[in-house]
């Protein structure tokens, strides 16, 4: 499967954002995706300059196919799986079905009890403020997971969305190198890795989800519509859950003491 690359900043002096431009990942970008036509993503994910690297899943519609084409390349890496307590059951089971066939190396996240305790106590809090409840159970407990990790593996793809219509395959996501081994990726090229190695599909699929996050906020799509306009449909301002920070970092955790 030929990959085409997006072009990376070739001025080592400018700012995306202030050191977000380094030489390590024009010469990652350089080694691994020379051309469009080229990219040696299983070289790519290999390099010892990702450092420690981490995958992170979040066991819907199409995780079956990340999962099993980075675990052949990397059998015993780290799948982190944020737990936010606010999944369908079907999602559930799902993961411990794709455990259990793939031989993943599953380590669950969750969010901080007290701070859900204290800011959403009667599990409303993504119909008041859906930001806010991205913010506690997801990034917040992922940025924890992260501390350790030097690159992260994310399962994005070009054909979602408008906003992930130029996503790269390999990014700068904060202080993290992040991998998107499928972003050039089209749906029938999903399809197709489904079927060739026989691999099972999310429960909620048939049912008209094509994106599957949490249950308070995911819909089935609707026809003509994009792959994840089941998200967060309700707030059209909201695309993303707020984990993909991008190159500038923008998000810092702010600890006390």
């Amino acid at each position: 499967m030929s990959d085409p690359v997006s072009d990376a900043p070739s001025d080592p002096g400018s700012s995306w954002p202030p050191g977000g431009t380094d030489r390590v990942l024009e010469a990652l970008q350089a080694d691994h995706m020379p051309d469009l036509g080229h990219v040696d993503m299983a070289g790519l994910l290999h390099d010892p300059r990702l450092g420690t690297r981490a995958l992170v899943s979040s066991f819907g519609t199409e995780s079956a196919v990340l999962l099993h084409y980075v675990t052949r390349i990397l059998p015993r890496i780290e799948v982190l799986f944020i737990d936010t307590g606010r999944h369908f059951d079907e999602t559930l089971a799902y993961r411990d079905r794709l455990v259990r066939l793939l031989d993943l190396d599953l380590v669950e996240v969750r969010p901080d009890p007290a701070a859900i305790a204290a800011e959403d106590p009667d599990h409303r809090l993504a119909e008041r403020d859906p930001n806010m409840c991205c913010l506690l159970r997801k990034t917040f407990p992922l940025a924890d997971a992260l501390a350790g990790v030097d690159t992260w593996i994310s399962g994005r793809k070009r054909y979602q969305g408008a906003t992930r219509a130029a996503l790269p395959a390999i990014e700068r996501d904060g202080t993290h190198l992040k991998v998107n081994p499928l972003a050039f990726w089209s749906r029938a090229d999903l399809e197709a890795y489904f079927a060739a190695h026989d691999l099972p599909r999310h429960p909620l699929e048939g049912r008209g989800f094509r994106s599957v996050g949490c249950a308070p906020c995911t819909r089935p799509v609707r026809p003509g519509e994009d792959a994840r306009a089941g998200r967060w449909a309700d707030n059209p301002d909201k695309t993303e859950c707020g984990i993909h920070l991008g190159p500038d970092g923008r998000f810092v955790r702010r600890r006390s003491g």
